[in-house]
């Protein structure tokens, strides 16, 4: 008898000395984890900020298969949620507010706990990647979810290592993103010409895009304050056979105007006129890296299927603005080679 006595007197000083031990713990967390991830900020902000997103990055999703996600008829920006429910619990998250491609401030609610914050920052650096930061808050903890953290190693062994994971899913997923290319042989077409101002140069397999950029702004700058307005999309005349890998290129990049313009004397910005052509179109969507792949798909094309080609150079029309496609993979360029017209 005494030892039963003894034994309950020993449970109830490890159960005061527990609780005691659980209350002191904070009231309150704050769990940070960040990783570097090679992708413009606008290109992770678009998933993040979209909660359709987030299960194919959701390291809780991939240890509990089982989770049960409801989507709200709003899931993308302020105001967007979603919700889930597994084997701990039901859970929703919300969007509060947001600057684009900045940061991201978000509520989650769990069961009838108090609800925490959750931020993401996105800090663009070197060479066009980008710092991701995503972070969890709370405060005014229950004793239950201290005790929780107190017999797990805290927040931070908590959460951290779920954060870890995400972010590293998230960073495959956008990365695999941005190289999706597709090629797409339109047929025989007619293209309808016009007038355009242009400037010629020449360039190098691995500076054809910062030659490109320089000529397209040098001619807007001509442009614009001489009140031209451009009517339609850039795109660049290639004035020798695509060989960007192996050689040299030289090329007239272009943005056509409605009418002839007559040139300033002293100005190396030219005003020309391309007639109505036949020509064998090919789209191509993704990255301007991949546009050899989708000119050898042409030539092949025309190759296989015995066209002619005519005396005029081949051009390519940057059909969207990359300023509002900061995903590569978006981008569309449709190549034009001329052909003899049929008798």
């Amino acid at each position: 008898m005494k030892a039963l006595k003894y034994i309950i007197f020993v449970l109830l000083i490890l159960i005061i000395g527990t609780s005691i031990y659980i209350a002191v713990q904070p009231n309150s967390y704050e769990v940070t984890r960040s990783r570097t991830i090679n992708a413009p900020a606008a290109v992770i902000y678009n998933n993040v900020i979209d909660f359709k997103n987030w299960e194919a990055w959701s390291a809780w999703v991939e240890a509990h298969p089982e989770t049960v996600i409801t989507l709200a008829d709003q899931t993308e920006g302020v105001g967007g949620s979603y919700t889930w429910k597994d084997n701990d619990g039901v859970g929703r998250m919300e969007t509060l507010s947001t600057t684009a491609n900045v940061s991201i401030e978000q509520k989650l609610q769990i069961d009838e706990y108090a609800p925490s914050q959750v931020n993401w920052m996105f800090e663009p650096i070197e060479d066009g990647k980008t710092k991701v930061s995503w972070q969890m808050l709370g405060e005014d903890l229950p004793f239950m979810l201290k005790a929780m953290a107190a017999f797990t190693g805290g927040f931070e062994n908590m959460i951290g290592p779920d954060f870890e994971r995400g972010l590293e899913k998230l960073d495959s997923l956008i990365v695999e993103s941005m190289k999706v290319h597709e090629i797409t042989i339109n047929g025989i077409t007619e293209y309808g010409g016009g007038f355009y101002l242009y400037k010629t140069t020449s360039a190098r397999g691995d500076n054809i895009s910062q030659m490109m950029g320089q000529q397209f702004g040098e001619i807007m700058q001509f442009a614009i304050p001489n009140g031209i307005q451009p009517s339609g999309m850039p795109f660049t005349i290639y004035l020798n056979d695509m060989n960007v890998q192996d050689g040299n290129v030289i090329m007239s990049n272009a943005i056509p105007v409605k009418e002839k313009i007559v040139m300033l004397a002293n100005s190396n910005i030219l005003c020309d006129y391309m007639p109505k052509t036949r020509s064998l179109k090919v789209t191509s969507k993704g990255n301007y890296t991949n546009l050899t792949e989708a000119w050898s798909a042409a030539m092949q094309h025309i190759a296989d299927n015995n066209l002619q080609r005519s005396t005029m150079f081949p051009f390519e029309i940057y059909t969207n603005d990359p300023g509002a496609f900061p995903n590569p993979a978006d981008w569309v360029t449709e190549i034009y080679i001329p052909l003899i017209e049929e008798n």
